[in-house]
Formats: C-alpha cells, structure tokens, sequence
C-alpha cells in the first residue's frame, strides 16, 4: 500500500479518536447544564446536538480553523513534510490521550487548550521559539482567561436580573409571563447573529445593511411568538399556591433553555470541532503537495462533517460522567439557572469565533455556571468541584505538551519510520 495511504490512514484514525474525545468531554459539558437542570429531555438534546454540531462545524468555523492551521506555527521553515506529519500525529494522539484521561476522570477538559498547548510547547520544542507566533498566542492565552470571566460575569447579571424581575416576586408566575417574550426576543436576536447570518455568509450571501439591521428583528419576532406558542401547552399554576407558581415559572425556563442549547451546539460546533479536526486537515494539506491521489479534494471538503459524526458518537459513548459534574456538580442547576449560564456563554462564544479566536468554550460555559452560583451566594458553590476543574486546565497544556514530545519521540523511532 502506499505510504501516503497509509499515513492519511492513520491520521483519519487519530483525528477520529481526538473528535471522540471532544464529544466525551467538551460537548458533554455543553449540553451538562440543559441535562442537568432537565430542561429537555435525553432524546431531544440528542436531536438538538446532532442537527447543531454539524451545522456549527460546517457553517461557522472557517475563521477558527485557519487560525489553527497558518497562524500558531510558521511550518514554512520545515523542508521535510514527513517531520511536520509526524509532529501533527504526535500533536493529536496527545490532545485525544488527554481528553480521554479527563473523560474518565469526569473533568470537563478543553480541546482548545490541549490542541494549543500542544502545538506550542512541542511546536517550541522541536522547531524552535521562532516558529511560534507569540502575538497569537498571547491574544488566545488571554481569551483563555477572559471568556470565563466574561461569561461568569454576564451570566451573574442575567441570573440577578431574572432574580429581581421575576424569581423574588409574590406572585412570579404572573411576571414571568410578562417578560418571557421579551427573553425569547434577545435569544432570538443572538440566534441570527450566532447562527443565520453565518450560514447566508457560508453560502457568499452578503445581506445589504438595511436587512441586516432586520433580521435580528425579525428573528427575535419570531421566537417571542414560537415560545408563546410553546408556553401555551403549559397548565397554569394554582392560585396562592407558591410551589406551582415557580414550577411555571422554571417550565418556562424550559423553552427559553431549549432555545439557548440550539445556539450553545452551533457555537461548540463553530469553535471546538475545527479545532480538533486541524491538525488531521494540516496533515492532508502537506501530502496534497507530495501527491494528487484522488482522496484529497474529498478529505478536504468532508472533514468537518466526519469530524462531528466523530463528537456525537463520543458524547453517546462516554458522556456521562462530565454531565455530571457540569450539570449538577458545581451547583445545583434549574432551567432558569441554566438558562443563564448557557446564554451569557453564548454571547461570549459567538464575539470570539467571528473574530477568529479559538477560546474554550468549556471555560466559557464553567464560567457562567460559577457566574450563576455566585449570584445565589457563595454558599451555592461546591468549591472541591471548582479547584478540581481549575487544576485540571493548569495541567492541561504542560500535560499536553510533554505527551505530544512523548508520541513523536515514539513516532519517529518506529522501524517503518526511521
């Protein structure tokens, strides 16, 4: 068989392992608030990551994947391809070993860290610090810190607000109704900006400014009248009765949390899937140049779509344990309480990836659950849980790195190899 198969081979295997991983780990932790808070069910959060992950990967994140691909390594100065193919699998098998050991250990690691980390320190390791470009890194090591900060601090000011305007109320049935459509008109503003307006831009359709000012109108319109279309269905509380006024009050929650999880998987699809798959389209990219073997066009045009077969499998397979922790092991989650950690993650996700920033959505989301707890008091935190998935993104990228070091080392003495 021809070496260029073979290695193609390998590295499709890997790639697969790593978008596994992802969905074991990152997408389990998207979806560990609308499980946890059991705002939707099982099944429809699996229909809603199917349909959105793909439509993330494929629709959003050309911005983030050639980030990754021209703009953390300058690989020009490797004459040999075989030396940069090496280094991308070794990159790979050490970012898919750890979301794998992060996975089992139930801890919501990131593939943004562990792709990055790895391909800075080895990248530093193997073809020196001038072939990094330490003005990106330095701009995505930032955003590593501010999208949770920025979510964790949207999230408390969206969880205050639903607090003061609704929660701490007499009667909190009677004002939810009031403001649930305008909640529904924001999430559907965020919707055409996350979502729509990306797609019309895959497809080369540049809206003129006046329609582009209408469509979040529009948009927000249409989700106020879906959701109270959708509220409708829901029996109203007992009069004077406080225990079913809030459990109104949170199936409405329900709806709007519905709606975040829909943007929450295009968004983890957007950033987090061309991320993993990177190193795999770096790798067809270099072998394009050795060969023309008819492979390639289709390994280029279908590898995001394989990539997010790959993340829902992992998420089906092995999910659990990060939904868990996600979900309910920081604090205690309702829809509503969920509702605005996944919105303020939202927001925070959707400003990034338009403007090619690979930050983690795992920090983001983590972030806005803190964000929430806080809001409730300190007391709400379980801080065991919170110092052991801060440690786990410290350990994150020297972990990565030395293991990446690890595999090329194993890599490049292979007989066939060497």
């Amino acid at each position: 068989m021809d070496v260029i198969i073979i290695l193609l081979i390998i590295a499709g295997l890997v790639a697969f392992f790593t978008v596994w991983g992802v969905g074991a780990a990152d997408l389990a932790n998207i979806l560990s608030t609308t499980l946890g808070s059991k705002a939707v069910s099982v099944r429809n959060a699996i229909i809603i990551a199917i349909i959105f992950e793909f439509a993330g990967a494929m629709f959003g994140g050309q911005n983030v994947s050639y980030t990754l691909q021209h703009q953390i390594i300058n690989l020009t100065q490797v004459s040999d391809p075989h030396i940069i193919v090496y280094a991308l699998l070794a990159i790979s098998f050490a970012a898919a070993s750890w979301m794998l050991i992060a996975s089992m250990s139930g801890l919501p690691a990131s593939i943004t860290n562990s792709i990055v980390g790895a391909l800075v320190g080895f990248g530093w390791f193997t073809f020196g610090i001038d072939a990094i470009n330490w003005k990106k890194i330095l701009g995505i090591a930032l955003s590593w810190v501010i999208s949770p900060v920025a979510s964790g601090l949207v999230a408390y000011l969206i969880f205050a607000n639903i607090q003061r305007l609704i929660l701490m109320r007499a009667h909190p049935d009677r004002y939810v109704e009031r403001y649930f459509p305008l909640y529904c008109f924001v999430i559907g503003m965020i919707f055409s900006q996350m979502i729509i307006l990306k797609i019309l831009l895959r497809f080369h359709c540049f809206p003129e400014p006046i329609y582009k000012m209408a469509l979040p109108i529009i948009c927000g319109v249409f989700f106020s009248v879906l959701g109270i279309y959708l509220g409708r269905r829901q029996h109203l509380p007992h009069p004077n009765d406080r225990q079913s006024a809030f459990a109104y009050v949170e199936k409405k929650f329900s709806i709007l949390m519905g709606f975040t999880a829909c943007a929450m998987v295009f968004a983890h699809g957007s950033n987090d899937v061309p991320i993993a798959v990177s190193p795999f389209k770096i790798i067809v990219n270099t072998l394009s140049t050795e060969t023309h073997h008819v492979l390639i066009p289709y390994l280029n045009r279908y590898t995001l779509s394989l990539g997010s077969l790959g993340v829902i499998i992992g998420l089906l397979t092995y999910g659990r344990k990060v939904i868990a922790t996600v979900g309910s092991g920081i604090t205690t989650l309702t829809p509503s309480r969920a509702f605005a950690a996944t919105f303020a993650t939202a927001c925070t996700v959707i400003f990034s990836t338009s403007a090619g920033i690979p930050i983690s959505v795992t920090q983001a989301l983590v972030g806005g659950v803190l964000g929430v707890g806080l809001a409730r008091g300190i007391g709400a935190l379980n801080l065991n849980v919170v110092r052991n998935i801060f440690m786990s993104w410290l350990i994150t990228i020297p972990a990565t790195s030395v293991l990446a070091i690890f595999y090329y080392y194993l890599i490049s003495h292979l007989p066939a190899v060497s």
